[in-house]
């Protein structure tokens, strides 16, 4: 018995010798304009982490922040920092605009890489190294469209910033689909994203009178919007994307931003998982039962895609092999729902719909691919 325990003994220590620290590095906007969209996905990345903190063999996973701001240049020198760092893989950027700098710098430098919520589609084409955990811009368009002719919205419009790939794509995908079936655009306009006074657009707006509007921007334009739509009388559905997935455009709009809809990646009340359930309740107790935004749950993914993938190494720092394991995931089980994701590194996923009612953000249907 002494044997046997002297033996198991010894196992662990070889194992504590042996085991390595693996550096996974993120690149966020913790700070700037976007910062709450870079904060909501680090609380989801940091609890995924949480919940699994080592490799099959042992090795520790840590893991190495990097703030972008949102800003372009300091995306780049991000990566190159991350590069220096050593990272073995890459979680980041946020936004497509900030991806659309990670990926040929990724590249080159031959570092797998997920982006958690970026979903222009352009982001992963023709790179092996460049993945993500959401669905894509002509999906997520789409899914936009079909709302709104499933609920008679016969014509539109459609106000897109035009500083923004993400919400250029997406306008594009929606006008694309809803044309084609049936609806009809009436005008199309333009704001940029640091705007503050809407007077104008809203003012073609209303003299448009459409029957919905399709707005794929983000929180901090959107939330000043509806609050001059309001006090101009102005109260048509409105729709965004996954841009609108965040708390503050509530504390902004206040009941403005009642009424407005957005389609999304997860939604806390509609868990596909068995995984889902345990990070939702995690979450709320180690986040004082904060509801769980889709920028955390994706995050949460792109950590649980990168990790799997490393588990199926020999050497989980090898770079090629963890981009090669990437693109066979297959049927992971993620946060929000079971993960394949194909050479494209485009996974196959559902959008949820979601309305914020009564300052809070109600479930309202699942669209599948």
């Amino acid at each position: 018995m002494k044997k046997l325990a002297v033996l198991a003994l010894s196992l662990v220590t070889a194992t504590t010798i042996f085991a390595k620290e693996v550096k996974v590095g993120v690149i966020m906007p913790m700070t700037g304009a976007i910062a709450g969209y870079g904060q909501m996905t680090k609380k989801g990345i940091d609890l995924a982490n949480e919940m699994k903190p080592t490799l099959k063999n042992g090795d520790t996973v840590k893991l190495v922040y990097v703030d972008n701001a949102g800003d372009k240049t300091q995306t780049a020198n991000a990566v190159n920092r991350l590069n220096q760092e050593k990272v073995s893989a890459i979680i980041g950027a946020l936004t497509s605009s900030n991806s659309l700098v990670v990926a040929p710098i990724v590249k080159r430098e031959k570092i797998p890489t997920v982006a958690p919520v970026s979903t222009n589609k352009i982001v992963t084409y023709n790179n092996p190294y460049m993945n993500r955990a959401c669905f894509i811009d002509p999906f997520q368009g789409k899914v936009g469209a079909k709302y709104a002719l499933q609920n008679g919205y016969k014509n539109s419009v459609v106000i897109i910033d035009k500083a923004q790939a993400y919400s250029v794509g997406l306008a594009k995908n929606f006008m694309k689909y809803y044309k084609a079936h049936g609806g009809k655009v009436l005008k199309v306009l333009f704001i940029s994203t640091g705007d503050k006074d809407f007077k104008a657009i809203l003012a073609n707006l209303k003299n448009a009178n459409p029957d919905f509007v399709y707005a794929p921007i983000y929180t901090p334009e959107m939330a000043l919007m509806a609050r001059q739509a309001k006090m101009l009388g102005i109260n048509k559905p409105i729709l965004g994307g996954d841009g609108l997935s965040d708390p503050t455009l509530i504390k902004v709009a206040k009941d403005a931003a009642n009424g407005i809809m957005f389609s999304d990646h997860f939604n806390e009340k509609a868990t596909p998982t068995k995984l889902s359930k345990e990070f939702v309740e995690k979450y709320h107790k180690k986040y004082n039962n904060e509801s769980v935004p889709s920028f955390a749950a994706n995050g949460a993914d792109s950590y649980f895609i990168i990790i799997n993938a490393m588990d199926k190494c020999k050497n989980p720092t090898d770079r090629q092999c963890i981009a090669k394991n990437i693109t066979n995931t297959k049927k992971l089980e993620g946060v929000t729902g079971y993960i394949t994701i194909p050479k494209s590194g485009n996974p196959i996923k559902s959008a949820v719909i979601n309305e914020i009612e009564n300052g809070k953000i109600v479930y309202k249907t699942t669209i599948n691919p």
